[in-house]
Formats: C-alpha cells, structure tokens, sequence
C-alpha cells in the first residue's frame, strides 16, 4: 500500500475519532458561556481565514490581482448595509470587469 493510502486511512481515522468524541463530551462542558463564545467565533474565523487565502494567493505565492478589488468592493457594500446577493454581485462584476481590463 503505498503511502498516500496510509495517510488517507490514518486521517480518516482520526478525524472519525474527534466526531466520535464530540460527541461523548457531557453537556455541561458544552454550555459553558465561554465554549458558546468561542464556537460562535470558529465558523467566522475560518470563513476570514478561507478568504484571505483565496484573495491574496496563487499556489505558493503572494499576489493581488482582479479579485483584490472584488474584495474591497464587497466590504465597501457591506459597509454600506447593502443585501447579501448585492454584495456578491457587486463583487463578482468589479473582479471580472477588473480581470477582463487588465
């Protein structure tokens, strides 16, 4: 077995064996004021985390390029309160329009 398939197989154990424990953890742990505060946090990290990463790389480098600008105009209208299909919209025409003239 090559070593790809062990370290799929080893992966999928282990993550099979956090889910199985999270589970089993008492409910007491789990609605701690500071527990609820943090996993509200988690989802809003890891979105900000994923964005930046998709923003700002390409393969292994460091770059800003045409989704930069769909970025700082989706924050503007955020900004601005605008609804969320406004806010992508708006974002995905800057990038292409950005992206089509440079």
């Amino acid at each position: 077995m090559s070593p790809t398939w062990w370290g799929v197989i080893g992966t999928s154990v282990v993550a099979f064996t956090f889910k199985y424990l999270g589970h089993s953890v008492p409910r007491k742990y789990l609605e701690h004021p500071r527990v609820l505060r943090v996993n509200a946090l988690i989802p809003v990290a890891l979105l900000s985390a994923l964005v930046a990463v998709q923003t700002f790389t390409e393969k292994t480098k460091v770059m800003i390029d045409h989704r930069s600008a769909g970025l700082a105009v989706a924050i503007l209208a955020l900004a601005l309160k605008a609804p969320f299909p406004v806010v992508v919209i708006a974002a995905a025409l800057v990038s292409a329009g950005t992206y089509h003239f440079t």
